[in-house]
């Protein structure tokens, strides 16, 4: 799911970020965790709706999730004229908020 609305497998992700066994999730942007929410949630209703069995199906199940994640994403980038996908991690507190600053 993550690879398929971040193009990027999560050990790659937490390379990105200069991560090692911290947790992914705790070191996103708020933009960053929005899309992330938002594939879990397509991808559980979608589950919901095509109660997949087995592997396989669990799979392709979590890549449609994701997949209208990327472009829900890919929206957003065309929008604010940048990649929400950031390196930025919990050591850049300051900078890892990305709400509008005064």
């Amino acid at each position: 799911m993550t690879e398929a609305w971040s193009g990027m497998t999560v050990g790659a992700y937490k390379d990105y970020k200069g991560l090692h066994k911290e947790n992914l999730r705790d070191n996103m942007t708020d933009l960053e965790l929005i899309i992330n929410m938002l594939a879990e949630a397509t991808t559980t209703r979608i589950s919901q709706n095509e109660q997949p069995e087995g592997l396989k199906a669990n799979k392709q199940v979590a890549r449609k999730g994701g997949t209208a994640a990327r472009r829900a994403r890919e929206n957003v980038e065309e929008a604010i004229g940048e990649s929400i996908i950031s390196p930025l991690n919990a050591s850049d507190k300051k900078q890892l908020d990305t709400s509008k600053k005064e």
